[in-house]
């Protein structure tokens, strides 16, 4: 026990002492990112399985079809407010845990709006003679109001800081739903059943963890009026953004071919997994933003910007001179990615951004997001258009690295206007 103590105390000096170089809470960091990593390590492991298991069991045409109606469900779920999350996380983040309740009726009233989409899609591929397709939005409508939408418990532990509790739900969930969907696809490759098999656990369990959460870490009675309000901007910011990370899958879809489609999925997999660890390190960092002055932030960035971009320099050149290994072990069916998937990852260089990013969210530059996202979204649209017919699939996926890097430009740039703006 000792010897324990020791050494948590060694720890603890040294990353105190840590922090006059990187000006970072390195306590705050270890703690919560300890979690973190654990969860996206869990994370990727399952979805690593799952996509091994769509690879050798599911023909490359049945796939295709599943990820293009996920895609165009992701696009409908734009009804459902997707940054209602982010507001509950700024609001519990400063004691307003009150809004949990009222931001949960709001999702579910408008959700509503995602499942009539989904209704409409249906008799669109009806009236088309797609039975196949019509059937699937029919499923999808049923459940798309609340997929999204109690998943809102983990914006309420993150804006807590309880990493420990969200990783642990979140993970638990996970899990369940792999296996879940493994077993379907061991006894059938129906679409319709898969289809099942992703939404019901999907919705399900993020119920079962909502009740669970409320009841465990009673919100107190304090509201922001402001939160829906935020909510439904960041939600109205968020569009662009939802149908540009679906538009590559429907432009593939329309303009190729279902298996380009598997292709491609299988390319962006393994690089879309690291931008998911940008995600979470972005998780930790909101909730301190969101408490400290620009001027504390303002001290330490640099220091984030240049760790992080060294980060994703090593894993990147790490990525290039594995991928061929990965692939002709894990998925000798999609050989073809290798090459698509090498080119894509070069797009995981701009995980050294995110903290810009994180910024203005946390400290509610509405405007500043609309711009950025607007100018991203016209980019990336015309950007995929252009390539896609001009080179097909890896025009495509040379559009999708160049966008991330324009992302990634503009978002320095307004960080840097609002803090000589703001500092003044």
């Amino acid at each position: 026990m000792r010897f324990l103590e020791n050494t948590k105390a060694k720890i603890y000096k040294y990353l105190r002492l840590s922090e006059k170089y990187i000006k970072t809470d390195m306590v705050y960091l270890a703690k919560g990112g300890s979690w973190l990593m654990f969860g996206q390590t869990a994370s990727s492991i399952l979805s690593f399985l799952l996509a091994v298991a769509f690879a050798n069991m599911l023909t490359k045409e049945t796939y295709g079809i599943y990820k293009y109606i996920l895609s165009l469900t992701g696009i409908l779920g734009i009804f459902t407010l997707t940054g209602m999350g982010t507001a509950i996380i700024q609001a519990t983040g400063r004691g307003f845990e009150g809004s949990l309740k009222t931001a949960l009726k709001t999702e579910i009233k408008w959700g509503l709006l995602a499942g009539l989409s989904s209704i409409i899609l249906a008799g669109y591929y009806y009236i088309n003679n797609n039975i196949i397709l019509a059937i699937s939005f029919l499923i999808a409508a049923v459940f798309l109001p609340l997929t999204d939408t109690f998943t809102i418990y983990d914006s309420y532990l993150t804006g807590k800081k309880l990493f420990k509790n969200s990783i642990k739900y979140k993970t638990i969930g996970q899990f369940i739903s792999v296996i879940f969907l493994i077993l379907t696809l061991y006894l059938t490759k129906n679409i319709f059943l898969i289809l099942l098999a992703y939404f019901i656990p999907l919705v399900g369990l993020n119920f079962i963890f909502l009740k669970i959460i409320i009841s465990k870490f009673k919100p107190n009675k304090n509201i922001d009026p402001q939160t829906i309000s935020y909510g439904k901007h960041v939600s109205l910011n968020n569009v662009m953004g939802v149908i540009s990370a679906q538009m590559d899958k429907i432009l593939i879809f329309h303009y190729l071919s279902v298996t380009d489609l598997a292709i491609y999925i299988f390319a962006t997999a393994i690089p879309e997994q690291v931008k998911k660890l940008s995600g979470s390190l972005a998780v930790l960092v909101f909730p301190k933003f969101s408490e400290r002055s620009i001027k504390e932030i303002k001290s330490g960035i640099k220091n984030k910007f240049l760790i992080l971009f060294v980060f994703g320099l090593l894993i990147t050149g790490a990525y290039i001179l594995i991928a061929p290994f990965i692939y002709n072990i894990f998925f000798p069916q999609y050989k073809d990615s290798i090459f698509y998937s090498q080119i894509f990852s070069l797009s995981m260089l701009n995980i050294f951004s995110m903290p810009a990013s994180v910024f203005l969210s946390a400290k509610k530059k509405i405007k500043e997001q609309y711009l950025i996202n607007v100018m991203q979204f016209v980019f990336q649209i015309t950007a995929m258009f252009i390539f896609i017919l001009w080179q097909g699939l890896l025009g495509l996926i040379i559009a999708r690295v160049l966008t991330r890097f324009f992302g990634n430009l503009i978002n320095m740039i307004f960080y840097y206007r609002v803090v000589a703006r703001d500092t003044e």
